[in-house]
């Protein structure tokens, strides 16, 4: 304590203040209260070092807009004005006086422990740590980059864009009077390539800047984050031994990033606390152009623009409404300058954020390495950088999926040529099928399905049962691992306990229910109340249109199966021969790709009919409503994708009756059949084509379609104008805009893919191949579009992925119970298990050498008298159903192998079941959603912050009593 004074005696001294010995004795540091002493922690033993690395607050009034501020000047400084004294002497006057030094690590490693409860602190290395040197590059940037008021000072916050022609000009001006009564500066600029286009430039003032951050309560740094060391780590030096040789491989592993490219990201590791203009001594502020991050002024600009009246009365506000009735036709943040540079950024750096995340992400020759997600996070937000790390962990997770899922398609590869089933078919050559047509089809003989039953054989094989079990842990491990990473994502970007601070209610919704006001349980003031009896009507209205909706879906599906019984004749009489041949593929096909084009085209409607709805329901906030709209899109598309491949797993095949008696459509078209190898391959088909046809659609209106439009626009830019003379926020106007719903499309995309992933997996197990391929190419493809083809969107933050985890579940859940009933329903797995142990030849007894399936396919082939059928020939045909002979007692009944059959696929879709869903919740039981070490840190965290902020105050109070001559307390009063 005693080296703290000397050091305010000795600067005093440096200054050429006189001090008196009874000032010197008030200027003493505060013996720490009993409150602080659990965050306390071994100043005494680092006093010497401690001493050469000291910060200095300094208060300073700013020149134009705030009052007060503070800032921080490092030790380095100090050394530069006086080097020789910098040993002896160093330099502490702020307001937190002894209360520091609880940050200080005793290695390298960030180990959260407790190390002793009776310690002190220095707060001189905590500020020094936390302390960047400014580099006057960053201005000379930032002066390149165009994002500036004319006088190259205020920086520019957010951009509106009208036309001058425009007749809402008296909308705009008191939409603008507003905001610059709020405390907004707007500098108007016309563009350079068009003089039709006029640009607003907004600036956020610093006064403004801090009224709203204190109003949102936004969460700011106020102190450096201690990592503490255990004394049992000595004994426990061949473990830590361990993981650095672990640590220095994976420093080598070419998909992990080079930190030495990314500037240091120190804004994680300090301990934050919501902003008040009161306590802004708490705060330490560098730089006051740079302490709101240029997210932070994005998002707070956004809200000053949404709830900004341009009209008098209750729903004339927003600048939402203002971009829909056109008096402006765009409004965004700029991005921080060009994404590309002539300069190698291996030599030169980085010119900004945006050049940085493209070099190092948005290339596409960074497809193998991992993402730097905080990065990402400081540059687009903590919703978007929520998004790609949910989309690079499902796609590492894939990976395990993708080799199983191959190891089972190769198992089925090479054991195709031995499988029994196969064998007989292919030499069934005087088996003759029953017409699967009652005009133009012919007997077909049993192995003209050779190759077809050995295709389905690499779907339907021993692995099957396997590889679903195997999908139905995978998507619970994926989800229950996700929840941990999410947790430590959510941490390390200080999103704890956000929703509850800074959710705010939608301008429509305030608008709409502003007469009716109740008291807010949380906060204890009035707010706006949907009364409960709209709500349920607005909801049963909502609930109204998506079944109508679906009913839709279902229509369109009934319309493709009519055509497939309607065109199946067509084909089996068409002039080509390969045609004719393989008329049954060539109706499969025709009828995936017509039913492709009908979803594509029904996605249309829907995505405006949910937001009709969505916004008819009047959601209270905006997470609200983009659950919302989220879950009506995913019903639409899900049953849009999916009824076709239900209707051929389970439907397909099964009410068709038998030859002589067959079930007709409307009395005039005769339901189809499946092949004579199954109906597996039809399923296999299906989900093929449409997995694969919609990620090329996707991936094309995605990156192609904006890149077409963004060469449009600049086509019709002059060609007199060169790009260098365009400032920044005109070539981002040229950019296409983020859509409108957000990152609704990416999510709803890749959920898509999660069903076809998990749902049918046990018809098709090379969808994690296909998806994990996709993903690979979806991750660059939207990093590339975020950075260098879209407006930069608004920062918005988020501390989960919203509803989609939900969804995410219940397709978990809804896979385990498809897959159940694809194994016994759509396969023929249990009838070929029901055969081996009832009714083959290893029924009584089991041979060596013996193969139990011998005569499998012979068995599963019921006989029809052909004389019956009137065509003019005789003799038998078969046909695939477990019914009694023409000669039997009861011909054409079901047998009791049958009914067998049938009790067997019941009794496995129960036993699967429960036995997937028991693993499931075993698992999901196992893995705790916050990992146990990270619990503790959040709550050991809260309690620091809490401590911290009392000593703060208190140290406050003393500098107030010392200016003002009153006795000084040591303890709280």
């Amino acid at each position: 304590m005693v080296h703290h004074s000397g050091s305010i005696q000795s600067f005093k001294q440096q200054k050429g203040m006189n001090v008196s010995k009874s000032e010197i004795t008030k200027e003493t540091s505060l013996k720490p209260s009993r409150r602080s002493l659990p965050c306390l922690a071994h100043s005494y033993t680092h006093s010497k070092s401690l001493s050469q690395s000291t910060s200095l607050f300094q208060s300073t009034e700013s020149e134009s807009q705030a009052p007060t501020s503070v800032t921080l000047i490092s030790a380095d400084k100090a050394e530069q004005v006086n080097p020789e004294e910098n040993e002896k002497d160093s330099v502490l006057k702020c307001s937190f006086a002894d209360l520091s030094d609880f940050c200080l690590a005793l290695g390298k490693e960030k180990d959260y422990m407790d190390e002793s409860e009776h310690a002190n602190y220095d707060r001189s290395r905590l500020i020094n740590d936390f302390v960047i040197k400014d580099k006057p590059e960053s201005k000379a940037k930032s002066s390149k980059s165009g994002l500036l008021f004319k006088d190259g000072k205020k920086r520019i916050d957010y951009i509106l864009v009208y036309r001058k022609t425009n007749i809402q000009y008296g909308k705009r001006n008191t939409f603008e009077k507003n905001l610059r009564a709020e405390g907004l500066m707007l500098e108007k600029e016309p563009a350079v390539a068009n003089p039709d286009i006029m640009f607003i430039k907004i600036h956020i003032p610093w006064d403004t800047l801090c009224k709203y951050a204190e109003r949102l309560n936004i969460r700011m740094p106020f102190r450096k984050k201690c990592y503490y060391t255990d004394r049992r780590s000595k004994s426990k030096g061949r473990l830590q031994n361990y993981f650095k040789r672990i640590k220095k491989w994976m420093s080598q592993n070419p998909m992990v990033l080079d930190k030495s490219a990314f500037p240091d990201l120190e804004e994680s590791d300090c301990y934050t606390g919501p902003f008040s203009r009161a306590r802004i001594h708490h705060f330490i502020i560098n730089n006051k152009d740079t302490f709101f991050s240029n997210a932070t002024r994005s998002r707070i600009v956004y809200h000053m623009l949404e709830r900004t009246r341009y009209e008098s009365g209750i729903s004339k506000v927003g600048i939402r409404k203002l971009i829909n009735n056109g008096s402006y036709i765009a409004a965004f943040p700029p991005h921080e300058g060009a994404y590309k540079s002539s300069l190698p950024i291996k030599t030169h750096g980085p010119q900004n954020r945006r050049h940085l995340l493209y070099e190092r992400w948005a290339r596409w020759g960074m497809w193998y390495k991992h993402q730097p997600l905080d990065l990402i996070r400081l540059y687009f937000g903590e919703k978007i950088g929520l998004y790609f790390a949910w989309l690079g962990w499902y796609t590492g997770m894939l990976i395990p999926a993708a080799v199983v899922g191959l190891c089972v398609f190769f198992y089925g590869l090479v054991t195709m040529n031995e499988s029994q089933v196969s064998q007989e078919i292919c030499k069934a050559t005087e088996v003759f099928m029953c017409p699967l047509c009652d005009k133009n089809c012919s007997l077909q003989r049993l192995n003209d399905s050779c190759i077809y039953a050995k295709v389905t054989y690499l779907f339907d094989n021993g692995g099957t049962v396997f590889f679903a079990i195997f999908m139905a842990i995978w998507a619970t491990v994926f989800l229950e691992f996700w929840k941990r990473r999410r947790s430590v994502l959510t941490y390390a970007w200080d999103l704890i306990e956000w929703e509850e601070e800074e959710e705010t209610l939608r301008p429509q919704f305030e608008a709409k229910y502003y007469k009716m006001e109740v008291i807010n349980p949380i906060t204890g003031k009035p707010e706006p109340h949907q009364p409960s009896s709209d709500k349920i009507t607005r909801l049963l209205v909502s609930v109204s249109g998506i079944f109508f909706m679906i009913s839709l879906v279902i229509t369109a599906v009934f319309a493709v199966v009519v055509y497939r019984l309607v065109v199946m004749e067509r084909f089996a009489s068409f002039k080509w021969n390969f045609i004719k041949q393989h008329w049954q593929f060539a109706t499969s096909a025709a009828a995936v790709c017509i039913n492709f084009i009908i979803i594509m085209l029904l996605n249309l409607a829907y995505e405006k009919v949910a937001y009709l709805l969505t916004n008819l329901e009047y959601p209270r906030t905006e997470s609200e409503w983009e659950n919302s709209f989220a879950l009506k899109m995913f019903l639409f598309q899900f049953v849009n994708l999916n009824s076709s491949i239900f209707y051929i797993a389970f439907f397909l095949g099964r009410f068709v009756g038998h030859p002589g008696k067959y079930n007709k459509l409307f009395d005039r078209w005769r339901l189809e059949e499946c092949h004579p190898s199954g109906c597996l391959i039809d399923l296999c088909l299906q989900m093929g084509v449409i997995m694969f046809l919609k990620q090329i659609w996707n991936n094309f209106m995605e990156l192609g379609y904006p890149l077409i439009q963004n060469w449009w626009s600049q086509h019709k830019i002059k060609r007199g104008i060169q790009d260098a003379s365009i400032p920044q926020w005109e070539n981002d106007w040229n950019l296409q805009p983020m859509n409108i719903h957000g990152l609704m499309d990416e999510y709803l995309e890749m959920v898509l893919q999660f069903g076809f992933t998990t749902i049918f997996v046990a018809a098709f197990p090379l969808a994690p191949l296909l998806a994990l391929l996709n993903n690979i190419i979806e991750i660059r493809l939207d990093a590339y579009k975020f950075v260098t083809q879209w407006r930069r969107p608004l920062p918005a933050r988020a501390t989960d992925i919203g509803i989609w985890l939900g969804i995410l579940e219940g397709i978990g859940i809804l896979a385990v119970i498809t897959n159940a009933f694809v194994i016994a329903i759509t396969s023929d797995y249990i009838p070929r298990f029901v055969y081996e142990y009832k009714y083959g030849p290893c029924a009584n007894h089991v041979e060596q050498n013996e193969n139990c399936l011998k005569g499998y396919v012979n068995n599963s082939l019921s006989f029809f008298n052909l004389s019956e059928l009137g065509i003019g020939k005789s003799g038998y045909c078969r046909y695939r159903d477990y019914r009694g002979p023409p000669w039997s007692s009861k011909p054409y009944e079901f047998t009791l192998q049958y009914w067998h059959i049938l009790a067997a696929r019941l009794a496995f879709i129960i036993v699967f079941e429960h036995l997937v869903f028991g693993i499931k919740s075993f698992i999901a039981y196992l893995i705790p959603d916050v990992p146990k070490g990270l619990h503790e840190r959040i709550r050991r965290e809260k309690y620091l912050v809490q401590e911290m902020m009392y000593e703060a105050e208190l140290e406050h109070l003393q500098q107030q009593r010392r200016q003002s001559g009153q006795p000084v307390h040591h303890e709280w009063p």
